[in-house]
């Protein structure tokens, strides 16, 4: 019944539309076009003669929430760094020395500055300043015992810094209380007048002012630093009306308000002006473009028939090529004055000669999937043959079999994501580490990323997954409390690059060397060696078991290969 009626509604249409040269219709379809158009702009013209202080309103919002979200990002980015600088080993090993140094040589140049303290407001460090030299305590105003209770991100109210001597802020993070040796706060503080450069007027009308508030009505920064200095009060009478998320007002003196809060912190824009600044040539604008409108509308349908005259006979030259190409030529390209019809005439003429290219392009893509066919059921017919060696009883088999199979399934997996291109270093580790639930969390990963190779993917997939399975059984994933850092590392061994994979347990019980050779040393050892050409090393320390694999960067990389014929 559906399908009746659009026939029936085709056929209405095709008999509504005549058959005519393709100017007619470029001519018709100009004028369906911009008629409406003068028509819908002479309706905003009265409308915005209307409403000219309501639209007001609505974009001094709109930049108002652009503001928010340059100090929103600004915040973000602030709180970012202080998540990265929580991973720093010199504060896990309480070595602040060490961390004053590092922080101290990339942070300075941005104007950023980290302070550790402890829950009783004492400053343990302070980049600002030198190491040895004496600190007091956190201002008690920016409230870092509430921060560190509620286990939260969070920003300060602005203050005035003894050190500092200038208007700052703070970007505070409670620590966690496995680097209690370090201290239990980390603060990321900057000074306010860094804030300047996000609240640029521009695009604002004349005489309208922008300013950041936060959560004690106090401006900390604003786009009239001599008017309004960083530290004043807002008015607190105008602060009070901006309860909700977003909004705008406007005052009985004429004062147009427009303010946005900062999403998850305490701080808001505003900016405000006199509703009477809008453009008062606006209106004279929009007439002026009516009358221009209707001579661009003669004008546009007078171009459209010369267009369309140009379209037909490019068009007429491209059926040709069309014909000769269905009787079996090899075309060459046409040069029309159409940008667009010389590249349907490429695209005609490649057609052409691809056609005899189908069949090569079908027997390499064919090639490379037995190839990888081959590979992947090579290494599991040799996983299959240990496992029954080193298995006692079917079930254990089959426990065994489906163990490693996943492994090879999850970077199977991961690949197919990428389509087979190769796979970073990092999401490799991630992807068979999360198979093992909350273990993950106890791996501390470092080292540069970079792209693996698909056969090095699976390879390196399976002897991660046997060491994770090993140290879930007998290291450091069996204890809570213990960590794993895996690492990896590139250097250079004279004019061979090199790549060294660590895996070290921390904190676990001690290791204990194996009475025999299993399945989990094939993987780790044998299958290491025999895969990237490397030299393995192990070790069985009362601190835990540690495996470290040393083999030339290329062999993880993807080799270079023919390219398919287009």
């Amino acid at each position: 019944m559906r399908n009746n009626i659009i026939l029936k509604l085709r056929r209405r249409l095709s008999g509504f539309f005549p058959t005519a040269p393709i100017s007619v219709y470029l001519v018709v379809m100009t004028a369906v076009i911009t008629l409406p158009l003068v028509i819908f702009v002479g309706y905003l013209m009265l409308k915005l003669e209307a409403n000219e202080t309501g639209d007001l309103q609505r974009e001094a919002v709109e930049d108002a929430r652009a503001v928010s979200r340059n100090i929103d990002r600004r915040l973000q980015e602030m709180a970012t760094t202080l998540n990265l600088l929580t991973q720093f080993p010199e504060l896990e090993d309480g070595d602040l020395a060490a961390f004053h140094k590092r922080v101290s040589e990339s942070l300075e140049r941005q104007g950023l500055y980290v302070i550790v303290a402890t829950a009783d407001g004492k400053q343990r460090l302070n980049s600002r300043v030198p190491l040895n030299q004496p600190l007091g305590n956190v201002p008690p105003d920016i409230k870092l015992q509430d921060v560190i209770a509620g286990r939260r991100i969070a920003v300060s109210n602005i203050f005035y810094g003894n050190t500092s001597k200038e208007w700052v802020f703070n970007v505070m993070r409670p620590l966690p209380p496995s680097l209690s040796a370090a201290g239990d706060a980390l603060i990321m503080t900057q000074n306010a007048s860094d804030l300047m450069g996000l609240v640029s007027t521009d695009g604002l009308p004349s005489g309208w002012t922008i300013a950041i508030v936060d959560g004690n009505n106090h401006v900390v920064t604003s786009s009239a630093p001599k008017t309004i200095a960083a530290g004043s009060d807002f008015d607190h009478t105008w602060a009070n009306e901006m309860q909700a998320f977003s909004g705008s007002f406007e005052n009985e003196d004429g004062i147009i308000y427009a303010y946005s809060q900062l999403p998850g912190w305490s701080w808001k824009a505003v900016i405000w002006g006199p509703s009477d600044n809008s453009d008062s040539a606006l209106a004279s604008t929009w007439r002026k473009m009516m009358i221009g409108s209707l001579t661009l509308v003669a004008i546009a349908i007078a171009g459209a028939y010369l267009v369309g005259q140009q379209l037909r006979g490019s068009i007429r030259e491209l059926v040709d090529v069309a014909k000769r190409i269905g009787e079996g030529e090899i075309v060459s390209p046409i040069d029309t004055k159409i940008k667009e019809a010389n590249q349907v005439a490429v695209a005609l003429s490649n057609a052409s000669f691809d056609r005899s290219q189908a069949d090569d392009r079908a027997h390499l893509i064919l090639h490379e999937l037995v190839h990888r066919s081959k590979n992947m059921l090579t290494l599991v017919q040799a996983m299959m043959r240990q496992l029954a060696r080193d298995s006692t009883t079917v079930a254990e088999f089959q426990k065994e079999v489906d163990h490693r199979l996943r492994g090879l399934g999850m970077s199977i997996s991961a690949l197919s994501e990428v389509q087979w291109q190769g796979l970073p270093m990092r999401k490799l580790l991630e992807t068979h580490l999360k198979v093992f639930g909350n273990a993950i969390d106890q791996v501390k990963l470092s080292g540069e990323d970079f792209i693996l190779s698909p056969e090095a993917a699976q390879n390196l997939g399976l002897i991660i997954h046997e060491l994770a399975t090993n140290s879930m059984k007998y290291g450091a994933l069996s204890e809570a409390a213990a960590t794993v850092e895996l690492s990896w590392v590139r250097k250079m061994n004279g004019e061979k690059e090199m790549l060294t994979i660590d895996w070290k347990d921390v904190g676990g019980p001690p290791a204990v060397a194996p009475t025999r050779s299993g399945f989990g040393t094939t993987i780790t050892r044998r299958h290491a060696e025999s895969a990237f050409s490397a030299t393995i090393s192990t070790d069985y320390k009362e601190c835990g078991f540690q495996w470290t694999l040393t083999a030339p960067f290329h062999k993880f990389l993807a080799q270079k290969k023919s390219v398919l014929p287009n």
